[in-house]
């Protein structure tokens, strides 16, 4: 028994699995995790080294070089970068997409450990990439107006109980201070006391013990006690009375206190923050990898609520910054709400077409019923709501309806036949239950060759594809169980013929005369299709490029950055001048001011001369600018608010997945790092002169002042000092020390920090006068051992497959798109021009699109290729799949067209959108040409049963394209938050299907008329006997009377004028005849087709034999 059949005998029992499937979608729906974008694993990780102390050329010399060649080696390996730093090596490894960073873990650190560095090197660590490193959650805590060391117990008392909501991995705070005792020494004190600063660090370090001592053994109660030896600092006043040395004369002792002052201080700051200029700390928290992101934002917002309300925090003030899980939150309601929305304007598309209520009632329980299954189906495939499975579901939304309307249609049909509803339900969904299930297959294969998409592309379009394709088998499921079976209970038998009236409107009667002048004008129709595919060709040049479209989070960030070495409150001065810029905008909702730091999300920590502020925006519908506007506006307001400082804004793209937004990203190679310094100026010179680019910035202008020490080895080896003893003396004079601790009576620990006075280093002549204790016991100067010359060294040194590189960043005009950029990027590079052995290298999102266009152009190759191959065994022939295949370029000048009249830039999701497409299109033509056949099976000529095919196909084509079109359009417009992600997917799948529906229906019929044989010279000219020109169409029968019009002066001028002769002397009763015949076909529009071609071959027959009887007489005459 047939799905169909138990569906219409067992109602009940179809209820039943209803309700079973619709409890289980529901309750899936409860459980699916919700994200902003699927899962994504980057092949990325990286080898973190530290060495303190050392310049960038030592740590690349000493580290980085030697864990290069050890690395170079692991399998898999894509690309290998490293940057060196002041006291850091970074190697960042890429590998191919196909590798399992987690496989390769055990190699990479098996490998690190054999690398030959320094003894005082750090452990290599090795860091894998994780999206849950990065922040889901920014706040800015402020006190009210207060200075931090007013609000911080209670901000770290707050973090404390904010950590310990579930899903919260940790929470990291920045711009915090820090309480120490500073022991400030004073050198002249020192050198009579004859000790050291390492001297008065070791007597502080003496002071401390933890360490466990031997086992008693107590033979009275039978037991061993263990003991521990403990002594700690508790007052600063014990740190005063430590003896540090004697005095050489009277012997007496010598307390710290007599050459050092002891104080509790603030330790200095590295970092300032402040939110809408009042002082802050920042609070980034960090969610669980597996962690629900909106669960995670709105359980951490509720305790946090709930914890200012309590008096311990009433004085406390918390800002959001950055909250992905309510971006997230609201992004999926934007495309709900395009989903349903597309849904109820399919159905009033449906009722507009069937002129009754029960039929889009019908279509109307499939539509949610489909969704509902389909959320089932993933949860049990571990797959979560995202903006690619919502945005399959909004898309196939349209698509949801074709089966359910092509059953519905035909059991309708079948009713009007005087069948019972329910033999009608049943006939009616087994005469097209094949054909349907054709063609979801059809549209699924085409998202087959997804898993040759590897990467970015490819983590976002599977779970798009296979959103879809679970929704089309969901709804095919729906077709031939549920939809028969409500149909045999509420549908009844049409009261008037509804077919014969609709074949006879007016409507009807223009597609039939179009449909027939494009088979007289098949040549021009091509042209035509042609020239409109020229035109969306050119077009879409004007259009751009861009790998993902620009998310209007309404956050922009302002990053500054002064000379190396610039001091932490020169910077804060120029951070001072933007915030009052800021500060009277109504744009913005608040500011988060970061001194010391342009490490967005968490990142690597920077210097005092650099600084950032993060700015929110008010919600999109509170402003009449977008993120990219109001950051190019603000930026021609700040960007020179301050000579001596690089500032730059742009939108804050946190939960984006492209490279940083309007900016061109590439990177040039050369061995000969000095040329490449110099080519690295000349072309951010030359870039920053073009008229769209907004500034260029290469990692080889970043240097730093440095004071440069150069050890005099004999004069260090007179003194009786080694190159170590004076580089530890130096580092230690210039550092400070950390000597120990003290934990007061109430608990509260406070580092004791050893130093000198600010007044030895404030100025590089000072620098030269430390002092250093030779073997003797005696004072040197640092100069008396070493030469000491202020210079620049690079402040980072970067390299590419152990090639010196440098990176440029390139910030373009939001007017602009990422090919423009791409363009003056390529002109310049080629008039600085490079050296032979330098390479230049895209990075960025033009890296990431180039690997794109490789990647879709395979799988929707492929993808045509299996569309082909399914449609080639549901015809069982090759050629009627052929001419179907032509849907491909009538649709490519829709998508063409729809881009360039919005001027959305190609995109990966616009590339999506056109795979999509392909699974799609095929289906009207698949209809038309199917019908095509049956009415030629029937005994149709060619001709007629292409009009037919057109006339009976162009309603169901029509309400098919038409649900699905609107069903994408609130997708299309691109409205509410985060949105405009997938608004170009919308945009090109529009388009394509409006001139694949249209060009379908006319241009698909030219095609199949000339593949086939009766047709194909259809409109060539032929000549009959009695001299009148005919079309080979009108003559589907023998042509051997007849001549190619090409030849009509030859044929005139002999065999016509003895062919009129004999005919004109025939008998009275063939003239009559002839004449009989030619009269009935002057009247031949009263005759059906097939009269009139009956006519015709009778009348060439006689023709044939007047003409034969002619010859016959000539002969005997001879």
């Amino acid at each position: 028994m047939k799905m169909w059949d138990l569906s219409i005998k067992r109602p009940k029992f179809t209820i039943v699995i209803m309700l079973v499937l619709l409890i289980l979608g529901a309750v899936s729906l409860t459980r699916l995790p919700i994200q902003l974008f699927p899962d994504v694993e980057a092949p990325v990780a990286a080898v973190s080294t530290s060495y303190p102390g050392a310049g960038p050329e030592e740590v690349l010399n000493d580290v980085t070089e030697n864990l290069e060649e050890e690395l170079s080696t692991v399998s898999g390996l894509d690309q290998l970068t490293s940057q060196s730093l002041e006291g850091s090596s970074i190697v960042i490894m890429e590998f191919t997409a196909d590798t399992d960073i987690e496989d390769v873990e055990t190699e990479v650190v098996s490998t690190i450990t054999q690398a030959d560095l320094p003894d005082d090197a750090g452990t290599p660590a090795f860091l894998q990439f994780d999206p849950s490193m990065f922040p889901s959650i920014q706040l800015a805590v402020s006190g009210g107006g207060d200075e931090v060391p007013a609000f911080q117990e209670e901000t770290a008392s707050l973090e404390r109980e904010l950590s310990r909501v579930d899903g919260v991995a940790s929470i990291s705070e920045s711009g915090s201070l820090t309480e120490q005792y500073e022991v400030v020494l004073d050198q002249a004190e020192l050198e009579n006391a004859g000790i050291s600063q390492s001297d008065v660090v070791q007597v502080i370090r003496g002071q401390e013990a933890a360490v466990p001592g031997g086992v008693i053994v107590d033979e009275e109660q039978g037991e061993t006690i263990s003991t521990r030896i403990l002594s700690e600092l508790t007052s600063p006043e014990e740190i005063e009375e430590l003896t540090v040395s004697q005095d050489p004369e009277s012997g007496d002792a010598v307390p710290l206190s007599d050459v050092a002052e002891i104080s509790l201080q603030t330790e200095e700051e590295d970092v300032i923050t402040r939110v809408n200029q009042e002082s802050s700390i920042q609070l980034d928290v960090m969610q669980e990898s597996d962690a629900d992101t909106t669960q995670v934002s709105s359980d951490f917002n509720e305790e946090l609520d709930s914890l200012l309300d309590e008096s311990e925090y009433s004085g406390l003030e918390a800002i959001s910054l950055y909250d992905e899980g309510e971006y997230v939150q609201d992004s999926i309601n934007s495309v709900i709400t395009a989903l349903v929305s597309g849904g109820i304007l399919a159905m009033v598309v449906l009722f507009a077409f069937l002129r009754n209520l029960k039929t889009p009632l019908i279509i109307g329980i499939a539509i949610p019923f489909s969704i509902i299954t389909t959320f089932a189906l993933f949860f049990f495939t571990n797959i979560s709501l995202n903006m690619m499975t919502l945005g399959g579901l909004a898309l196939g939304i349209g698509m949801l309806v074709d089966n359910s309307i092509v059953v519905v249609e035909n059991i309708y049909r079948h009713l009007s036949m005087k069948k019972t509803p329910k033999q009608a339900a049943a006939d009616g969904t087994r005469e097209v239950a094949g054909a349907i299930t054709a063609s979801t297959l059809t549209t699924v294969s085409i998202f087959l060759p997804v898993v040759f998409i590897t990467g970015l592309v490819g983590d976002l379009f599977a779970p798009l594809s296979i959103a879809v394709a679970f929704s089309l088998i969901a709804s095919l499921f729906v077709a031939v169980t549920i939809v028969p079976m409500i149909a045999s209970r509420i549908l009844t038998a049409p009261k008037e013929e509804v077919e014969k009236k609709r074949k006879n409107s007016s409507m009807m009667k223009r597609v039939e005369r179009v449909s027939r002048w494009t088979l007289r004008r098949r040549a021009v129709v091509i042209a035509i299709t042609f020239a409109t595919l020229i035109i969306g060709a050119l077009g879409l040049t004007t259009t751009g490029v861009e790998f993902l479209p620009d998310s209007d989070e309404g956050i922009a960030l302002v990053e500054v950055e002064h000379e190396e070495g610039t001091t932490l409150g020169r910077t804060e001065e120029t951070i001072a001048q933007i915030e009052e810029e800021l500060d009277d905008d109504s744009d913005i909702e608040s500011y988060l001011s970061t001194i010391g730091s342009t490490s967005q999300q968490g990142g690597l920590s920077s210097e005092s001369h650099t600084a950032e502020i993060i700015v929110n925006l008010v919600d999109a519908g509170e402003r009449d600018t977008t993120t990219a506007e109001f950051t190019e506006s603000l930026a021609d307001e700040i960007e020179d608010i301050d000579d001596a400082a690089d500032i730059e804004v742009q939108d804050f793209a946190q939960a984006g997945l492209g490279g940083e937004p309007n900016t061109y990203s590439f990177t040039i190679e050369d061995p000969d790092s000095e040329r490449l310094a110099t080519k690295s100026g000349e072309i951010v010179e030359a870039l920053e002169d073009e008229s769209i680019i907004r500034s260029a910035t290469s990692t080889e202008e970043e240097t730093a002042p440095e004071l440069q020490v150069s050890i005099d080895r004999e004069a260090a080896e007179d003194e009786g000092l080694a190159p170590a003893q004076i580089a530890e003396a130096v580092n230690t004079a210039t550092g400070g020390e950390v000597a120990g601790s003290i934990t007061t009576d109430s608990n509260d620990t406070y580092n004791v920090n050893v130093r000198y006075a600010d007044s030895v280093l404030e100025s590089a002549e000072n620098f030269e006068d430390i002092s250093i204790p030779n073997q003797e016991g005696d004072y040197i100067t640092l100069s008396d051992v070493a030469e000491i010359e202020e210079g620049q060294s690079p402040a980072v040194i970067n390299r590419a497959d152990m090639i010196t590189s440098a990176d440029f960043d390139v910030l373009y005009q939001a007017s602009s798109d990422l090919s423009d950029a791409s363009e003056v990027v390529d002109d310049v590079i080629d008039d600085v021009g490079l050296a032979g052995d330098a390479e230049f290298v895209v990075g960025g999102d033009q890296a990431m699109i180039d690997d794109l266009i490789g990647d879709v152009s395979l799988a929707f190759v492929l993808g045509l290729i299996f569309i082909y191959l399914v449609m080639a065994a549901q015809f069982e022939s090759f050629k009627y799949p052929f001419i179907i295949m032509f849907t491909v370029p009538l649709f490519v000048i829709g998508v063409m067209l729809a881009l360039t009249i919005t001027q959305n830039p190609i995109s990966a999701m616009a590339l999506i959108g056109v795979i999509v497409l392909a699974g799609i299109v095929v289906n009207n033509a698949i209809v038309l040409v199917d019908y095509i056949n049956q009415q030629k099976q029937k005994g149709l000529p060619t001709v007629e049963a292409i009009v037919s095919g057109v006339q009976d196909r162009t309603r169901p084509i029509l309400i098919t394209a038409i649900t699905t079109i609107l069903g994408i359009i609130p997708l299309a417009l691109g409205i509410g938050e985060g949105a405009e992600i997938i608004q170009p997917m919308g945009i090109v799948i529009i388009g394509g299907l409006i001139s694949s529906t249209f060009l379908t229906l006319f241009v698909i019929p030219v095609i199949y008329s000339l593949f086939d044989k009766s047709t194909r010279n259809m409109n060539k000219k032929f000549m009959t006997p009695d001299g009148q020109v005919v079309y080979k169409r009108d003559l589907d029968t023998d042509t051997t009377s007849v001549q190619p019009v090409d030849k009509r002066e030859k044929y005139l001028a002999s065999e016509h004028a003895a062919t009129q002769e004999t005919i004109e002397t025939k008998d009275t009763k063939t003239n009559n005849e002839i004449t009989t015949e030619t009269k009935d076909q002057e009247t031949k529009d009263q005759y059906s087709k097939d009269e009139i071609v009956g006519i015709l071959e009778e009348l060439v027959k006689k023709t044939k034999s007047s003409s034969d009887d002619n010859k016959n007489n000539n002969n005997n005459r001879e």
